[in-house]
């Protein structure tokens, strides 16, 4: 039977729970990794302080780190080491906070990922991987976030055949299949640019995300874009989604 740990990290805490079938999820913290902060020695020890595991007793069978610094593939294989040799858990995979706050937020459902929190962040997810991953680059570089902007993407994803047959299905059944007329709304009709914005929904995690969700209700009610769910920490989400996994 699967038994999934999960952890989400950041620099200062990382909390950890264990998830068994039709059990009470078990929950732990200890202090934040982060990979480009901290020697392997120091994670290590951290570890066997602060989780002592003893996993012939716990009887985890996969292992789910999501963390600060562990989007970049050399620092998943140094940190997969490490746990891998700290919980003795074969099914281990290590991911960036980025893929945390997908499947915490979207499930296995597609949409457009936000992290709002110390720093910031947005992907697309199609329900099983990011395959769009875009950093913020501030105003004057970057103003990628405008509902306009994405908007406008989604647009050309629909008429150049990018989306795949269930985003197109989506697509039609709420704005119809015919180009000509999306086109003649586009630039004949009053507001373009809230049209455009019309065609996305987003998710937001992380701490100033969820502080001031009042001020991103507000925001994507003025550009008429469809909020999704706004959370503070993946975790609970990401009980969610392993406990599906579970079924």
């Amino acid at each position: 039977m699967a038994a999934y740990l999960v952890a989400d990290s950041g620099s200062t805490k990382t909390d950890w729970c264990l998830l068994k079938k039709g059990k009470k999820p078990m929950r732990f913290s200890t202090a934040g990794i982060n990979p480009y902060l901290q020697s392997k020695e120091a994670i290590a020890d951290m570890l066997q302080k602060e989780l002592p595991w003893d996993n012939d007793k716990q009887k985890a069978t996969h292992l789910s780190y999501f963390g600060a610094g562990a989007a970049n593939p050399a620092k998943q294989d140094f940190l997969c080491e490490i746990l891998k040799a700290h919980f003795h858990i074969k099914k281990t995979e290590v991911q960036g906070d980025m893929v945390a706050a997908a499947r915490a937020l979207c499930g296995t459902q597609k949409g457009i990922v936000c992290i709002l929190g110390t720093g910031s962040a947005s992907c697309y997810y199609n329900g099983t991987k990011i395959k769009e991953l875009r950093p913020s680059l501030g105003y004057i570089a970057g103003d990628e976030g405008g509902g306009n902007y994405m908007g406008k993407r989604i647009l050309q994803y629909y008429a150049y055949g990018t989306f795949d047959a269930e985003l197109k299905m989506g697509f039609e059944m709420r704005f119809g299949d015919n180009i000509r007329d999306i086109i003649n709304t586009l630039y004949h009709q009053p507001n373009p640019n809230r049209y455009l914005a019309s065609f996305v929904t987003l998710y937001f995690s992380g701490s100033v995300a969820f502080e001031f969700r009042d001020v991103l209700d507000n925001l994507c009610s003025q550009y008429e874009l469809e909020i999704g769910n706004v959370i503070k920490s993946p975790m609970d989400g990401l009980i969610k989604y392993y406990k599906e996994q579970m079924k």
